[in-house]
């Protein structure tokens, strides 16, 4: 069976179509039709149309993403194993995805309520003595959403239930990759009582679909995550619209010499091979301070070989394959080229198919790939550093700055490094990797611009409205 393109009340089956595999077994589970030009036309047809005539009340909003969230926690084994075999991230990580996915729903449906605005003085300006003045936060009209493989359902809840919580109506194209779970949260969504022409969704290559979507004025903001340079094309052909882009990074860590070595050494390993490594914030480039070098390493690689590779279905399984052998192609690539310039691997390092064994690395070098751009795979990376104004000057020497982590105990040394390091987020005490689906959640220079959580991403998806009442 071939999932149709979702556009208004209709489900279009193309003659072209992508087969869907299972990233462990490889096995096909599903076909997507594949979206033209006039599908895409057509799509935002329908989205600025419903746009135009829309008449649900911010409660009527809450109340559906509420719904769908309540549908999510009740089929969250049947989601989390769809994630599974699309992503081939483990069942216990899918599991947290929908959990988060839930949470990101209802915040949203709350955040629905409260969309307000504010009184403005007028009457304290000159010659305005009886004006009455307020701002209201007015819905920006379509929104295109493109959203990516490693955290697909949850992600889409990012960016759907903003949208829809603000007034927007919404065009969407998921990966290529993992596709499935979104025909999957768009009937969520359609069951919870959202009613067609409000989300439209499309599948296709990034490369066509993404351009045609670039290319139509009527689309008011784009809401995108992915890498820089997609990224940086939709800044730059966007014009004066909208744009929320939540792009790399190659996450620093600092571990000072009053950490507590034991519990910086458990959360960094966890939070390295979370999802294979392929998360923007993964721990990427950890920085230890030279005293306590040795013994925070081999606390690392004691964590690290406990980390069992297999079947992401199988509960025991730490980590599952990455999402194609393409990509596990190039991060063996550059291990191996990591090594090849003076690089030491002290655990792991090996491929065997789409998997990247869990893998930990010494003696780099700031030019290694490794170590400057984003691995996006199960690679950590450690080097020494003596004071800390050092490898904060190293941990800001990057492209990026998306998140960063600090390990201390020093409240001092906290409030410093919190100061002092280049991200949008600083974790202290935590890996890079935490977010909770509440915060703001965006990162500066490369790592992109706007902010998501729900309450931030709505304040981006709607623009204030002034209005003025002359009284006299």
């Amino acid at each position: 069976m071939v999932n149709g393109l979702r556009i208004g009340e209709e489900s279009i089956v193309t003659e072209e179509s992508m087969i869907i595999r299972n990233k462990y077994t490889n096995e096909e589970i599903g076909r997507v039709s594949i979206a033209d030009k006039t599908h895409v036309s057509k799509a935002i047809d329908v989205a600025s149309k419903t746009f135009e005539d829309d008449t649900l009340t911010p409660y009527q909003r809450y109340e559906i993403l509420n719904r769908a969230a309540n549908i999510v926690g009740k089929r969250k084994d049947e989601i989390a194993k769809l994630i599974v075999a699309e992503v081939g991230k483990t069942i216990n990580e899918a599991r947290v995805e929908v959990d988060r996915a839930e949470q990101t729903l209802l915040l949203s449906s709350e955040e629905a309520k409260r969309l307000g605005g504010e009184l403005v003085p007028l009457t304290g300006s000159p010659g305005s003595e009886n004006k009455f003045g307020f701002y209201v936060r007015a819905p920006i009209g379509v929104v295109c959403a493109i959203t990516p493989f490693n955290v697909p359902f949850n992600l889409s809840c990012h960016k759907l239930g903003p949208a829809i919580a603000a007034g927007n109506t919404v065009v969407w194209k998921p990966s290529s990759d993992t596709p499935l779970n979104a025909f999957l949260l768009f009937d969520i969504l359609t069951e919870a009582g959202l009613p067609s022409g409000y989300v439209n969704l499309l599948t296709g290559s990034g490369s066509k679909v993404g351009q045609w979507l670039l290319d139509d004025e009527r689309i008011g903001k784009y809401t995108f995550t992915g890498s820089p340079s997609v990224g940086k094309s939709i800044k730059e052909q966007s014009g004066f619209r909208n744009v929320s882009l939540e792009l790399g990074n190659n996450s620093p860590n600092i571990v000072c010499e009053d950490a507590d070595i034991e519990k910086a050494a458990i959360s960094i390993a966890k939070w390295g091979v979370t999802n294979a490594g392929q998360a923007c914030i993964s721990a990427q480039r950890i920085y230890v301070q030279e005293n306590i070098l040795k013994e925070f390493t081999d606390k690392l690689v004691d964590e690290i070989v406990k980390v069992e590779i297999g079947d992401p279905l199988d509960e025991k399984t730490g980590i599952g394959p990455l999402i194609s052998q393409t990509e596990s192609n190039r991060v063996k690539a550059w291990i191996d080229e990591a090594v090849k310039d003076g690089a030491k691997v002290l655990v792991g390092g090996g491929q065997d198919g789409a998997f990247i064994e869990p893998t930990i690395i010494s003696n780099v070098r700031p030019k290694m790939k490794v170590v400057c751009e984003e691995v996006f795979g199960p690679v950590l990376t450690i080097m020494p550093f003596k004071e800390l104004k050092d490898a904060i000057a190293q941990a800001n020497d990057s492209e990026y700055g998306l998140q960063s982590g600090v390990y201390t105990s020093n409240i001092q040394t906290a409030m410093y490094a919190m100061k002092k390091l280049n991200t949008g987020g600083v974790i202290i005490n935590d890996a890079s990797t935490y977010r909770a689906d509440l915060m703001p959640y965006g990162g500066v220079k490369n790592s992109g611009i706007g902010k998501e959580g729900p309450k931030y991403a709505i304040a981006e998806m709607t623009e204030m409205k002034m209005v003025v009442i002359d009284l006299s």
